[in-house]
């Protein structure tokens, strides 16, 4: 999977919560964290497509906020 469309993906769920590009609050340590979730879980369940995979983490990561 594409590192660089999972972070994209990351992002733009962000901006959707109400974020804008510069108010993200995320780092690049976190991005990568982020990205290696979401290839995890889509490898563990074919099933699961990346759009929804990245909203569980984004969404998961918003509430621990």
């Amino acid at each position: 999977m594409e590192r660089n469309l999972v972070k994209k993906m990351i992002r733009n769920c962000f901006i959707q919560y109400q974020h804008d590009v510069e108010s993200v609050p995320l780092n690049e340590e976190e991005y990568e964290k982020m990205a290696e979730e979401v290839s995890r879980a889509v490898a563990e369940d074919p099933d699961l497509e990346v759009f929804n995979a990245v909203n569980d983490v984004v969404y998961e990561f918003l509430s621990k906020w």
